[in-house]
């Protein structure tokens, strides 16, 4: 029989390694066949209910780092909240109408114009139900547990149906209207764009300064002197209507270099080092308002251009008198409708001059800086052109720049119901608190909704036209067309006819012949996943309106955060959601976006690959995702190492209560002894921080006290010491039980804290354990115990711990002079102050076992060289004595059983109670 043989030795079947690449697959299927996600849902039947609604990716390309971050941050809160008595169903959605689909199929070579509407549609559908699959397999690798056999999709009928039903309540209250102002347009995309489509890139654009010859001074101003403004958009000039200068602001008509000009006195010494003038008179000066009513002549038309007020002008940059061009600029646009200006606006949906403009008819806008400056520089109305490089809106999907322009379109109407909005974000919590600031500036200082696009691929705009060209659009026809959207698609308006799409019956004054036309254009597709309050949240009976979280991107404060409480509130006179939380974008390890274009990507899928989903799970909870993250596979290096750490503590944990039957060695509270009762009110304090962090969302806060746990209270102290009780001791001795006790309680409870981040390393932990419920998953969290002394014992056990700092030092000390090698060589004298001496005689333990020396000593006598700290001093010396063979502790009392002449008194009294048959003779090393 070998000495190995006597020791309860810790033995586990859960593997050291996790081969996550290959078995979280196999757990998913597992989960899946099982209807763990049904399960879960009929166990939290009739509790309080918290839904988290999801915010729809759109269905296009393999999912990403971002989509990670965000659907694992989802699934972290809604696994937490199933398992800690609320119902909190998870229905995943999807965004599936748009350009960027239009787009993919003409990639593929696909032409729209050669198939009827309904063909085209058919291809877009599944394209997108293509996208759709691809897209849930790579959420499901991750191991986000939803109702993925009933996902919500933009381009159901029933989501379609209720759309048009918001829209309809929206005409209803009049807030949706027809007009001709400018709007972001797309040239590349041949459409309008939401301010949420819009982003900024710096190009390179022309700078002319250009002279507006007087036409009528009316006596403020001499008739052969010229106006200054300065533009940046060349290509406007030929729809110029007006000069527009700021009412409180003082001009001047300077003579310069022989000839006279008007510009704000503000600006002369800019606009004189801009133009090289030498010699610069100040003839006279007035007010901006004393300009309003004079007229200048165009640079290169017969036509008049109106001197106008408008307090946007400002004096940062240019001569104080802006071009203006209300066709094609939103300050414009608004300054032109108080005078009365025509709206011209000659450019195509292209981007190409039409034939209103003669000269330049087909020339792109951006080809027609150049002709119309050389036509300036050539009648010497052009005072200078230079280039120099800002930041401009550009079409986020298509990555070119727009214009504003002027075309027909539909507008919801946002001054209407602005104050009920702002009231409700008011009563919304925000995570992180500045999203409250940022929505409400954005939605205070937003214009009017432009809610149609010039596209194919979408939700039709439910507006009839008379044959007198009156748009018809009442709640009556919005929610016919409906019902037939419910029934047939939306694919309906492209198959039937206008007079087949009305209400029985129905007649309109102004088609007196029966004849009615519909609207062409669709619905902008953040009105889409702007609806999903109405489409999903109010239509399913699993779900509450409004919901109780939404979570995204911080992008999606001026789209889908925007839209939802827009709609909501025009539809239905409350916000859709009771709070917001943002997360900030994946960014490469050099601080810049992940892009598809740049190189800088890192797919899941890779990650996955070389680490597992866990990794990347663990990831998301250990970083703050308030703001921007950086990623790189050094990352995911680093968190594998901690996943090591909890993987092999609890491998441990496991291995040692093997032989552990709650039911049956579970020792009470009260007989624990005093280090375990510690580690139990340490375990407690943990589950309350944890619980509370988890309803904070606080995921990163979650992972470091479990590690921190995991790591200071079990691996380093707890647990190492544990060995000489666990190993050494009877099998079913009280200090050995009392520790399986509390190692055992500690497995369990980490399991299920740990489920919502690592659900599946922590279901195969829950193999191992000896737990009522089949699935960790079907488990509840653990709750906070009541323990009267908690308090008493964490402020022994503070002492203690610092206490036992000063012992390793001083050890580690000793070990540097080579007096010792490991601990368990030295003997421990303490001489302690009278607080540690009250604190020692209160824990009354095993000393030298807790600190793991072989002999430890208390006395009240003073001690020459010891290391003196303000808890004690300590002296450490080299133990007397023999190893004993079993317990490898050096001991005096080594051989004191003839029986067992190589065992300490300690064990020797082990082993004769468990072998009592056995003699030393019959021990081999």
């Amino acid at each position: 029989m070998r000495v190995k043989d006597t020791l309860n030795l810790g033995k586990t079947k859960f593997p050291m390694r996790g081969n996550l690449p290959n078995k979280e697959a196999e757990w998913q299927k597992a989960w899946e066949d099982n209807k763990l996600y049904e399960q879960r849902q009929k166990l939290n039947e009739g509790k309080p209910t918290f839904e988290l609604l999801d915010g729809p990716p759109f269905a296009n390309g393999d999912i990403h780092m971002g989509h990670a971050l965000n659907k694992i941050s989802k699934d972290i809160i809604v696994r937490f909240k199933s398992m800690d008595g609320f119902r909190s169903p998870y229905v995943p959605g999807w965004d599936t109408h748009g350009l960027p689909i239009e787009q993919q199929l003409a990639k593929k070579g696909v032409k729209r114009k050669e198939m009827t509407m309904s063909e085209y549609r058919q291809m877009c559908y599944e394209f997108a139900q293509g996208e759709i699959e691809k897209q849930m397999a790579g959420f499901k690798r991750l191991g986000i547990s939803a109702d993925w056999d009933h996902p919500y999709i933009t381009y159901q009928k029933e989501f379609e149906e209720a759309e048009i039903k918001v829209f309809g309540e929206m005409v209803d209250k009049g807030y949706i209207y027809r007009g001709k102002k400018p709007v972001y347009w797309s040239p590349s995309s041949e459409s309008t764009l939401a301010e949420a489509e819009v982003e900024y890139k710096d190009i390179k654009s022309p700078s002319i300064f250009v002279a507006f010859k007087v036409r009528d001074g009316k006596g403020v101003v001499d008739s052969d002197a010229s106006f200054i403004i300065w533009t940046t958009t060349p290509w406007t000039i030929p729809s110029n209507e007006a000069i527009c200068v700021n009412p409180k602001f003082i001009y001047a008509e300077v003579n310069a270099d022989g000839k006279k000009y008007v510009v704000a006195q503000e600006r002369i010494q800019f606009v004189q080092e801009q133009l090289g003038w030498e010699n610069v008179e100040i003839l006279k000066t007035f007010k901006g308002a004393e300009l309003e009513g004079l007229t200048a002549t165009h640079p290169f038309y017969d036509r008049e251009s109106e001197l106008i007020l408008g307090f946007h002008v400002t004096l940062d940059d240019g001569t104080g008198l802006v071009h203006t061009a209300p066709g094609f600029g939103a300050d414009d646009f608004v300054v032109g409708m108080k005078y009365k200006l025509p709206v011209f606006s000659p450019i195509d949906a292209q981007g190409r001059f039409t034939d209103e403009v003669p000269e330049y008819q087909g020339v792109f806008y951006d080809d027609a800086n150049k002709m119309i400056t050389e036509r300036m520089k050539e009648n010497g109305s052009l005072l200078k052109l230079s280039f120099f490089t800002h930041s401009y809106p550009h079409d986020w999907r298509t990555k070119k720049p727009v214009i504003f322009r002027a075309t027909p379109q539909w507008f919801a109407s946002i001054d209407k119901f602005r104050q009920q909005i702002l009231d409700a974000i008011d009563n919304i919590d925000f995570k992180p608190a500045w999203g409250k600031t940022r929505l409400y500036n954005m939605i205070r200082d937003r214009g009017d909704w432009v809610i149609s696009r010039q596209r194919a691929w979408g939700v039709p705009l439910p507006i009839f036209y008379a044959e007198n060209g009156d748009p018809i659009m009442t709640k009556e026809t919005v929610d016919h067309v409906a019902e037939l959207f419910g029934k047939y698609g939306s694919n309906v308006w492209f198959e039937r006819d206008a007079k087949d799409l009305l209400p029985e019956g129905y007649t309109n004054p102004g088609s007196p012949n029966g004849k009615f036309t519909k609207e062409t254009d669709i619905l902008d597709v953040w009105f889409d996943s702007g609806s999903v309050h109405a489409a999903v949240a109010k239509q399913r009976d699993n779900l509450t309106y409004p919901a109780d979280l939404i979570l995204e991107g911080s992008d999606q404060y001026r789209g889908w955060f925007n839209s939802m409480l827009v709609t909501s509130i025009a539809a239905f006179g409350q916000a859709s959601y009771k709070s917001l939380m943002s997360q900030g974008f994946t960014l490469d390890k050099n601080g810049v976006k992940m892009s598809k274009s740049l190189g800088n990507v890192i797919a899941p899928s890779d990650i996955e690959r070389q680490f597992g989903a866990e990794i990347i799970r663990l990831w998301v909870a250990s970083v703050d995702s308030s703001s921007d993250v950086s990623v790189s596979v050094d990352s995911f290096k680093q968190v594998s190492e901690t996943y090591r750490k909890i993987r092999n503590t609890i491998r441990f944990m496991l291995a040692n209560t093997t032989d552990f039957d709650p039911k049956t060695n579970a020792v009470a509270y009260n007989d624990l002894r005093p280090e375990d009762k510690y580690i139990k009110v340490k375990l407690n304090d943990l589950v309350k921080n944890v619980l509370a962090d988890y309803d904070k969302y606080d995921f990163a806060d979650v992972e470091k006290s479990v590690v921190s746990f995991i790591v200071n209270e079990m691996s380093t102290f707890y647990l190492d010491f544990a060995k000489d009780v666990v190993y050494i001791d009877a099998e079913d001795s009280h200090a050995r039980r009392s520790m399986q006790t509390v190692i055992y309680d500690a497995v369990v409870k980490l399991a299920k804290m740990l489920t919502p981040i690592l659900p599946h390393t922590m279901e195969q932990v829950w193999e191992y354990l000896k737990e009522p419920e089949d699935y960790v998953q079907l488990a509840e969290m653990p709750e906070v115990e009541d323990i009267p002394d908690q308090a008493e014992i964490q402020n022994d056990w503070e002492i203690f711990m610092n206490f036992r700092d000063n012992v390793l030092k001083s050890l580690e000390v000793a070990r540097g002079d080579k007096m010792i090698g490991k601990s368990l060589e030295a003997k421990v004298t303490v001489h302690p102050s009278a607080e540690l001496k009250a604190v020692l005689d209160k824990i009354d333990s095993n000393f030298g076992q807790l600190l793991i020396v072989s002999q430890f000593e208390l006395t009240d006598q003073e001690l020459d060289g010891a290391d003196k700290y303000e808890l004690a001093d300590v002296l450490v010396e080299k133990a007397q004595g023999d190893v004993c063979q079993r317990c490898r502790m050096i001991k005096t009392d080594v051989g004191s059983d003839n029986d067992y002449p190589t065992f300490c008194a300690r064990c020797a009294k082990i082993v004769a109670q468990e072998y009592p048959e056995t003699k030393s003779e019959d021990f081999d090393d």
